[in-house]
Order: structure tokens, then sequence, then C-alpha cells
């Protein structure tokens, strides 16, 4: 097995009026060349918007978007129409061939983390779904990929989880996972020193299989799991 920890402080971090977003990857005028993509995951974003403040309308092509609100509302427009995203819901967002959307915080701070992947097969049609997955169940919860939101990416998972303090929870079974802690914090473990929110796992060669991380502090955590 191998264990990257990237840490939170090390990310990219870009500023503008009214939004501040911190990159995990490579993005934009930001490059690195180790932290390009980790499987078909090609950005992770750490977004904060001030009230009202967002992103004007662009576009997108060929990509699927993952969007977790995880404080204020975001609202979102793209030529589907228009829908306010609380926080506790997840949004899956399959551009297609391309389309426009924008977001903004829908008339309060708004924090939210957004992924991006490269789908199986490119072109298609505009797809959005939204769920509200219930985090009061132990252990992980399935938000996309198999037994939640179509992600249109095989092999490809994500699940959340709320940690309580003193509680451990199993890192997911699978060939490579890539886990952010969203907010809270892990103590110290076999894996790294203590980890706080922004930091993340990179594991490879048979993932987190047969460990398991303890919150410090309540923390949630999100996870990728990749079959290759």
């Amino acid at each position: 097995m191998s264990v990257v920890v990237r840490r939170g402080l090390a990310r990219f971090t870009a500023r503008e009026a009214g939004r501040q977003t911190r990159h995990s990857f490579s993005f934009g005028p930001f490059y690195d060349p180790e932290r390009v993509s980790f499987g078909p995951l090609v950005a992770l974003n750490d977004d904060l918007l001030g009230r009202d403040a967002g992103y004007p309308e662009h576009e997108h092509s060929d990509l699927v978007i993952v969007t977790w609100v995880v404080t204020g509302c975001l609202e979102h427009t793209d030529p589907l129409g228009t829908t306010r995203q609380p926080a506790g819901q997840v949004a899956v967002t399959a551009t297609g061939s391309g389309t426009t959307h924008s977001e903004r915080a829908a008339g309060e701070v708004t924090r939210f983390v957004q992924m991006w992947l490269t789908p199986d097969a490119s072109g298609g049609d505009l797809r959005r779904e939204v769920g509200t997955p219930d985090l009061s169940a132990p252990g992980w919860v399935r938000v996309a990929g198999e037994g939640g939101l179509a992600l249109g990416i095989a092999g490809a998972r994500l699940d959340l989880a709320d940690v309580a303090a003193g509680e451990t929870i199993a890192l997911p079974d699978a060939a490579r996972a890539y886990v952010f802690v969203v907010s809270g914090a892990l103590v110290r473990s076999s894996l790294a020193e203590p980890l706080a929110a922004g930091d993340a796992f990179e594991l490879t060669e048979h993932g987190g299989r047969g460990l398991g991380v303890t919150a410090a502090v309540p923390t949630q955590l999100l996870a990728w799991s990749f079959d290759g």
C-alpha cells in the first residue's frame, strides 16, 4: 500500500472579490506536475462564497461535476433551470458535449466542495441530479456511483461520513481511494500525523483496505473510491 498525505495548507489558493477557492489539484494558472489528477478525479475545489457572490455564466464540456454543499445555500442555473442547493445536498451534473452554468451563494455565506471527473464517454446531453444523503447512519453513506446518484464512470464511488469524536471508521476498501477531511480533525495514526480540515489521503496499491482513522472532534469525511 502507498499513502500520500496532501496538506490543506499546501493547496493552491485563488482569491477574487467575494470568493476564495482552495484547489487540491492543478487548476488554471496553478500547475504542479505531481498534482494533476487522481484516476478520473481532475479537480477538487474547496469554495467559499460571500453572500450573493459567485461565478457568472461559463462553459463546461465532457465533465462530471459533483458538488457537495457544506454550509449555506448554492444557487445553480443552467439550461435545465435554476435550483437552490442547501447545505447537506449533493448534485451531480454531467455536462455532456457542452453547456453553460452559473453559481452563486443564495443570500448567505456558502461553502461547497466541487469535484470534476472525466466521464467514460464523451459527448451526450446535459444531465443533473440532486440528492440529500442521510449522514445520521453510522459509517460511510453512498452518495454517487453504484447505489447513489449516477456518475457515468465505471468503478467510481463517492461516500460521505459524519464521524463522532473518538469514533474510528474504516477507510474505503478499493484499489485506490482519495479521502478528504471536509471539517473537523483526525488523530495521529499509522498513516500520518494528525489531519485537519482540508487535508487528504491518497491511497493506492490496495487502497485503505483494513485500515481505519479516528476522529479527534466531530469530523466529516469525503471519500472517492476507484476500482482501477
